[in-house]
């Protein structure tokens, strides 16, 4: 029987981030020339990019997030509809890591630069992956709602990671992807739930096919992250690349220390 898709046309979520913008081409006025001669780029169009890109640099926090997960579950999928918009049905494996990256504007005036890495769900390439575990603040563990062994694997993936890490922690989320694909579903919501429930995390259902909670997902954990630096249980460490602070990056205060500092009356 053929897989039935049920999601409807959405649209794909406004581009905060691009390869582009990150070009060494922007730090100085285009060279480049078309066949005719004349520049490729238009002075206009340089400073309009080059305007782009310096608002973009302008990152209060860095955040580097790893998606973890078996081989097939839709990691690669999830990340390039989150980072350009785009799906295609045909998607290579990850050999080793991928990168990936974007920023979201979690409050006003708070800019987060997401560092996202795409880990191969292969075991051949575990001893490469395993390396960026412990420089990684947030996790999407992700499952195949049609496929049960991948969501049996969840907890083997928040064992290894954990004892990867040590004695620090790791924000996560549980992913069930391909909602789309309904009738093939193996794995119940209220299963899902109960093993969130039990690893004390977040769970949402997503579906890169159809854009859906594709961006919720990620927002909800880059929020939970924030949440944790403003109550102090997460902060940026020397030697490690978890969380870095911007050029611009806001003062954060624990809430005890918050609430001292708006009674003091000196």
């Amino acid at each position: 029987m053929s897989a039935s898709h049920d999601c409807s046309t959405s649209t794909s979520p406004l581009l905060l981030s691009s390869p582009l913008l990150s070009s060494p081409l922007l730090s100085s006025p285009p060279l480049l020339l078309s066949h005719s001669g004349a520049p490729a780029l238009s002075l206009s169009l340089w400073l309009e990019l080059s305007t782009r890109h310096a608002m973009d640099t302008l990152w209060q926090y860095q955040f580097r997030i790893i998606l973890l997960g078996d081989s097939t579950v839709g990691k690669s999928s999830l990340l390039k509809r989150f980072t350009d918009g785009v799906y295609s049905d045909v998607a290579d494996p990850t050999v080793g890591v991928d990168f990936y990256a974007r920023s979201l504007d979690i409050e006003p005036g708070v800019k987060i630069k997401l560092q996202l890495w795409d880990t191969a769900g292969q075991e051949r390439f575990r001893s490469i992956t395993t390396s960026y575990y412990r420089n990684s603040v947030g996790g999407l563990l992700v499952f195949d709602l049609t496929n049960r062994k991948t969501f049996d694997h969840v907890r083997e993936w928040h064992r290894e990671v954990r004892e990867h890490i040590l004695p620090h922690h790791m924000v996560y989320i549980l992913i069930g992807h391909k909602s789309d694909l309904k009738r093939d579903r193996k794995v119940t919501r209220d299963e899902a739930e109960q093993l969130a429930a039990e690893l004390g995390i977040r769970y949402v259902e997503t579906s890169a096919k159809c854009n859906s909670n594709v961006e919720r997902a990620f927002e909800l954990l880059t929020r939970d992250i924030y949440e944790l630096m403003k109550m102090g249980e997460i902060s940026t460490r020397d030697g490690w690349d978890g969380v870095k602070s911007g050029l611009t990056a806001k003062v954060l205060y624990p809430a005890e220390e918050a609430d001292r500092e708006k009674s003091c009356n000196c």
